[in-house]
């Protein structure tokens, strides 16, 4: 099969490369549709230890079973492969698992791929009438509806549903649309990047450059240590910050702040099997918008969409890539 495979520090090649076998209670996935999630930039640029190259990328996948008793189901993809049986997944936090694997991390190769083997606990199939490019946004989509979930249920201000979301991306766009979602209807996104603030602004969003006043509910979907100083400083008293953004490691905090006024900072990463099982359905329903603000491009084409996102040029926030061209 074909696949686009990490090679070194801003070096992807779309090669040949031998089709994935699947084990015992495995399905074959014929890949329609995968996206390019910030985490695949991250190792693109050498940034993250825990995809050396080479590796094939990729986690935000749909596509369909191919061969055995469900050959030609449609499908979405929950990469996050979990034991099931530890007490963070007995208890509905898989997320937490410490034996946990996601696809394009060691052991398990990516969906920048015509093919991926997944266990069938973590395919959830999709309507006939909903595109599989838009369900392989379940993922990221997912991320953020996880993020959003915890964050309305440390919220002390019940009458005041206001948030600020740092950071336009896919999974910064995707809190604004799981937001309202959740019944909170006001809500602000802050985005510099000029081309990437018109579109949003396209889809109806508020965008601004730079954000100023307090919100009870802030999501950093960035994680640099200005979004984090920039969400400590406009969390209001008794506020949530719920950070996402995997940027960098370390400061931005105003702890002292933060400590004074009672504002709770709660890390989410990924998402229960519930929470993508969710957001699955509310894709389906329409519950999170028309979801057409993705650019469809080739695989083969796949090393030019990276560094045309590295190089700022891409307004739309996210790219989802086609093995099939």
């Amino acid at each position: 099969m074909k696949a686009l495979v990490y090679e070194g520090v801003e070096t992807l090649v779309f090669r040949d490369v031998p089709a994935p076998l699947p084990a015992a209670g495995e399905h074959l996935i014929k890949i329609e549709a995968v996206g390019i999630c910030g985490s695949d930039m991250h190792a693109y640029l050498g940034h993250d230890a825990r995809r050396p190259a080479p590796l094939i990328l990729g986690h935000e996948a749909a596509g369909i079973i191919s061969g055995g008793a469900k050959d030609g189901l449609r499908v979405t993809v929950n990469p996050l492969v979990t034991c099931s049986t530890c007490p963070a997944c007995t208890s509905g936090r898989e997320n937490l698992c410490p034996t946990r694997q996601i696809i394009s991390m060691k052991p398990r190769e990516g969906a920048f791929a015509q093919f991926i083997a997944m266990p069938e606990s973590n395919l959830v199939e999709v309507p006939q009438d909903v595109p599989l490019a838009k369900a392989a946004l379940a993922e990221p989509l997912a991320v953020s509806w996880h993020a959003v979930r915890l964050a309305t249920e440390a919220l002390h201000h019940a009458s005041d549903r206001r948030a600020l979301v740092i950071g336009g991306g896919a999974i910064g766009l995707a809190a604004a649309l799981a937001l309202r979602a959740m019944n909170v209807p006001d809500v602000t996104i802050v985005e510099p990047n000029a081309a990437r603030s018109a579109f949003l602004s396209r889809t109806g969003e508020h965008v601004v450059a730079e954000a100023e006043g307090q919100y009870p509910l802030v999501v950093d979907a960035v994680g640099f240590a200005v979004t984090r100083a920039t969400a400590s400083a406009l969390a209001a008293p008794g506020g949530v910050i719920a950070h996402v953004g995997l940027g960098e490691d370390k400061g931005g905090l105003d702890i002292r702040r933060m400590t004074l006024q009672e504002i709770s900072f709660i890390g989410t990463y990924t998402y229960t099997a519930k929470d993508f099982r969710d957001t699955a359905q509310a894709i389906f329903e329409g519950r999170l918008g028309p979801l057409d603000w993705f650019e469809m491009q080739a695989l083969s084409d796949g090393a030019q969409a990276f560094a045309d996102l590295r190089a700022g040029v891409i307004a739309a926030p996210k790219i989802v890539l086609n093995p099939w061209p």
